[in-house]
This record gives structure tokens, sequence and C-alpha cells, in this order.
């Protein structure tokens, strides 16, 4: 049986499902999504990501199709008839269309919401025990990273800059200072027991496992201070991770080649991850 996405109203079997060419989140990135891990069935923290979702339609001047409440059953009900227990779900609203191409937004057009699952373990527990390594790469993306948007190009050149390079992901660098990684959050811990990561503002996604994993810092032993940071504080770190809906806490062992603390995964993000993994499965709905 072929997976079952939702479009527009409809759940139909993935090749049926169509959009309409002049979509402007086709056109010109005119669009959000968000991407809710699956667990035992259930979604991950969900709540805080539909908030993220009507924060990053507020700041398009972007109607949603329908409620935050409608959306979630219409969630749910995909997970229903896809059987998805592991893995992610992701949805996306664009403007919509009124028809044809044009740069000023459409006065009519009824935004389009999309969704899909897809059935794989992103947040492995052998990944996570072997951590992974990244090199650098220039920031290019547009000024508001803060709004979720489907613009992810320069995310997409970044990671697979990575993959060219023979390592799995790739922080990305701005004024000096990393911003976050391809498709995550970037932390560093210091030699003294202190989380730090980049404070929020509208150079970085203001991520929902970030705000849990740091919630949880004082359990694990950790302060946290969120300022800016170098790759070569970084690499000069005694750890160093990221942190994703659908990678969970995942250990950064090297950066550029270089090796961070001892190159292996750190107690404190460990721990880290142990707790996060608590928190989500409380967190399930």
């Amino acid at each position: 049986m072929s997976r079952i996405v939702y479009v527009n109203g409809e759940f139909l079997p993935e090749e049926d499902a169509k959009i309409s060419i002049f979509d402007r989140g086709f056109l010109f990135a005119d669009g959000v999504y968000e991407v809710s891990t699956v667990l035992q069935g259930k979604l991950v923290d969900n709540e805080a990501h539909l908030v993220r979702l009507q924060r990053s339609l507020n700041e398009l001047s972007m109607t949603a199709p329908c409620s935050m409440k409608e959306i979630e059953e219409i969630q749910h009900e995909l997970l229903k008839r896809n059987d998805i227990k592991a893995g992610s779900l992701y949805l996306q609203i664009t403007r919509g269309s009124e028809g044809d191409r044009s740069f000023l937004f459409p006065k009519n057009a009824k935004p389009s919401l999309i969704m899909f699952t897809q059935a794989r373990g992103a947040h492995s527990e052998e990944t996570a025990e072997k951590g992974i390594s990244v090199i650098t790469q220039p920031d290019i993306r547009w000024q508001r990273r803060d709004i979720k948007t489907v613009g992810l190009l320069p995310a997409s050149m970044a990671k697979q800059a990575a993959i060219d390079a023979g390592v799995d992901d790739a922080w990305m660098v701005e004024d000096g200072y990393v911003t976050e990684g391809s498709s995550n959050n970037a932390h560093i811990i210091t030699k003294d027991g202190v989380l730090v990561t980049r404070p929020l503002s509208n150079k970085i996604l203001h991520g929902i496992t970030r705000k849990a994993v740091l919630a949880l810092a004082d359990e694990a032993g950790l302060k946290v201070e969120e300022r800016l940071f170098t790759p070569q504080e970084a690499s000069e770190a005694a750890e160093a991770f990221i942190t994703s809906a659908s990678t969970f806490v995942t250990p950064v062992v090297a950066i550029d080649g270089a090796p961070v603390g001892d190159g292996v995964p750190g107690k404190h993000a460990k721990r880290l991850r142990e707790l996060y993994v608590e928190f989500a499965i409380k967190s399930l709905s």
C-alpha cells in the first residue's frame, strides 16, 4: 500500500497528490513548515511546534488555512492512516496562488496545506553513540532565519558540502561566529561545565529541541550561557553537540578535522540526551 499524504483537505495516495504549478511555495519559497518527531505512534512536543508554526505565519502575514486544533487533528489522522510508530511528520503551509505568477502577495488566494509522514529512525542511537563530525561553512542565508520557511537551498548546499568533504554536517559561520548547523542548533560545553549556545535572534531558528534541552541543563549539572562563540572556541571546548527534532541531542566529535575534547561523545552530551528522551516520551500527544 502506498503512503497516504494530505493535500488541501484530502487524504490521498502519494502518487495522486497534486499542487498548482503557480503555488507560491513552489515559485517563491513563500511558505513555512514544521517537522514533528514520531515516537510510539505519537508526536513529540507537538504543541510547541504548532506555536512556532503560528509565529512563522504571523511574521510573514500569512493566514493559516484552518485552526491549529484542526491541523493537529489532521496530523493524528495521518499517523493513523499510515500506521507510523517511529519517524517524522512534515507539514507545510504556503500562501497559495491566484492562478498566475506575481511578486505581489495575492489578495484572494487560499493558503495551501500539505502533510506527509516519513518512517525512519532519524534520532538514531547508533549515531549518537559515535557522534558526528562537522565542517564550517560561510552562512549565506537571508536575515530572518527565525522564521521556519521552506527556502532551504543554502542549508542544503551546506549539508551537501559536508557530505562531499566526507563528514556528517556543517556548522555555518557569520562574522567569525557560529550561527547554527545546516538543520539544527549548535552548542558547546566548556571545560568548566558551561553549556554555551547562541542567543535567540533573527540569526538562528528558535529550536524547539534547543528550548527543551536548555531547560534540562541544570539537571545535567550544567550552567547555561547564551552568547556568541567562534569555531576556534568550539574546537577547544570539552564537548559539542547539536539539537533538533530529528536528531535529539547528538554529540559533535570533530570540527574541521580537529577532535573536540577526546574525540568521542562526552558525558554531558550523553546525559542531556538521556534527559531529553525522557522529556520527549512525557510530551507525546
